[in-house]
């Protein structure tokens, strides 16, 4: 390269090169020794935009641009149940701002006041500040009513996404290593979004919200030993008091949000941590995975699911009526709602306490209430047995390796039945919680349906269990697919067993 350059210097023309020696040995007075800092190259030679330096003096402090560039290039799956996810996170952005603009006119008090609004058939009424402050939100505030029911059915919406997807990640067996924490982060998710789900639904103070406050004061009032404390403490006393909506506005504003907030927090960091599973199939291995680049195609696809979503849960909060407290009228503690439906994620709860038998058994001298067994005890386990279920796989098919491909409902019978035995249960137990609704429209008595749904509650999950297992082992047999079954077969103690053909091949038979 030097002789190069030193042949194009002897080839330039004489005047030229007796200029540049003449410039090289009397260099102007002036000129300065600087040190040379890199500079990030630019495509042109026009001068950097504003935004340029703006981005150039960010990183320069901050080293974000690798960490940028990386996020960027990160690869989607292209199966549409990977949006499920991303359905779930707006609608906890829209809930943020539409309860945002609820929390500027709500007054979070129990304190009385006579309420002189515009629903002329309570005008007069002694009700509390906070059903006067939503009266007057529904009623006076523009747009206050779209507002309040957008803010309803987007949690409605919220929680069934939510149950949606820990549906597909619970059979398709996303939850394996590496990923049983963040299976155990959506769990409690789930646990989370109900509970705020349910002290904001008790915000309004009407007579409905304030039935359930009551059921949930008893149940919790039945724990033993600690019931009494634990109930003091989040309702604030004997039910009813005046500290019950003050608490429950903390609750649903600060402190659960909170909590929901950083878990989703650790499930997106997880997720980066541990790449997304995808499906099996054309070019996905366990190494890679095949899908979009977060930019561009991922973030416009997200940015247009973003403003559906927004769109969806703003017309279905214009046109479908939510939650009319007006109807129902302010609390009062000497009546109660008939017929009384919570919210439909917290119908199975209402159904098993309506239809488990009036049983108080006395266990070393203290008598155990009867709310207590279906309010506190099966909910506990059953949410116990779902988040503990990646290790309960793990144990019984002796299976530690690391997983990054999917499973078809098919590829593990036990894990495809027990998933569709507790969604039987729990169906039966939500319409349990409408069995006053149901005897009305069925012109029965509630006692029959009781009895009936207390037999279903029992035979149901059975059934379900069986017919679900005889069908995939049916559709193993069938299938011809390579390492769809006999992977999931063999990575078992004892799967399978090999019997030698005439022909000196093996043929599978069971064990």
């Amino acid at each position: 390269m030097v002789r190069a350059l030193r042949g194009r210097r002897r080839r330039s023309c004489e005047p030229c090169a007796r200029g540049w020696r003449r410039a090289a040995s009397h260099p102007p007075e002036d000129s300065t020794v600087t040190e040379r800092r890199d500079v990030p190259a630019t495509t042109t030679g026009d001068k950097p935009t504003e935004l340029e330096r703006l981005v150039h003096w960010i990183d320069t402090r901050t080293a974000l641009a690798g960490v940028v560039r990386g996020a960027l290039r990160k690869v989607f799956p292209d199966h549409w149940s990977f949006l499920l996810g991303e359905i779930a996170l707006f609608c906890f952005v829209i809930l943020v701002a539409t309860g945002t603009f609820l929390t500027f006119f709500y007054v979070p008090s129990s304190a009385q006041v006579t309420y002189n609004g515009s629903y002329e058939p309570l005008h007069g009424s002694w009700v509390s500040a906070a059903f006067d402050s939503v009266m007057h939100l529904s009623f006076d505030v523009r747009a206050g009513l779209l507002m309040r029911q957008i803010h309803h059915w987007t949690a409605l919406v919220f929680v069934a996404i939510v149950v949606l997807h820990l549906c597909r990640i619970f059979f398709t067996g996303a939850f394996r290593r590496p990923r049983e924490l963040n299976w155990i982060v959506g769990i409690t998710l789930l646990v989370l979004v109900m509970g705020d789900g349910f002290v904001g639904y008790s915000l309004p103070d009407d007579l409905l919200s304030g039935t359930g406050a009551r059921i949930a004061y008893s149940a919790v009032l039945s724990i033993p030993f600690i019931g009494p404390w634990v109930a003091s403490l989040v309702f604030g006393g004997e039910f009813p008091t005046m500290a019950l909506i003050p608490r429950f506005f903390v609750l649903h504003v600060l402190f659960l949000p909170g909590l929901i907030i950083g878990l989703i927090t650790l499930h997106l960091v997880l997720l980066v941590l541990h790449k997304h599973t995808q499906y099996r199939g054309g070019p996905a291995r366990e190494d890679n995975v095949v899908g979009r680049h977060f930019w561009p195609v991922q973030v416009f696809l997200s940015t247009g699911l973003f403003f559906l979503t927004a769109a969806l849960v703003a017309l279905i909060g214009g046109l479908f009526q939510v939650n009319p407290i007006w109807a129902y009228g302010p609390f009062n503690a000497a009546v109660v709602a008939s017929p009384a439906q919570p919210d439909w994620y917290l119908g199975w709860l209402d159904g098993s306490l309506r239809i488990f038998p009036p049983f108080e058994p006395t266990i070393f001298g203290v008598t155990i209430p009867s709310p207590f067994i279906p309010g506190v005890v099966i909910p506990t386990i059953l949410f116990t047995v779902v988040a503990l279920w990646p290790f309960l796989e793990q144990r019984f098919t002796h299976d530690d390796r690391e997983h990054h491909l999917l499973d078809a409902l098919w590829d593990h019978p036990v894990r495809s039945a027990t998933g569709a035995a507790i969604l039987a249960l729990f169906g039966v137990l939500t319409l349990s919680g409408g069995n006053d609704v149901l005897a009305y429209y069925l012109s029965t008595e509630v006692e029959t349906l009781t009895r009936v749904f207390r037999i279903l509650a029992l035979v149901m999950p059975v059934v379900v269990w069986v017919v679900t297992w005889r069908l995939c082992r049916a559709r193993l047999g069938r299938d011809v697919l390579p390492g769809s079954h006999v992977r999931d077969l063999r990575r078992r103690r004892g799967g399978i067993a090999l019997k030698r053909t005439p022909g000196g091949g093996f043929e599978e038979i069971e064990p």
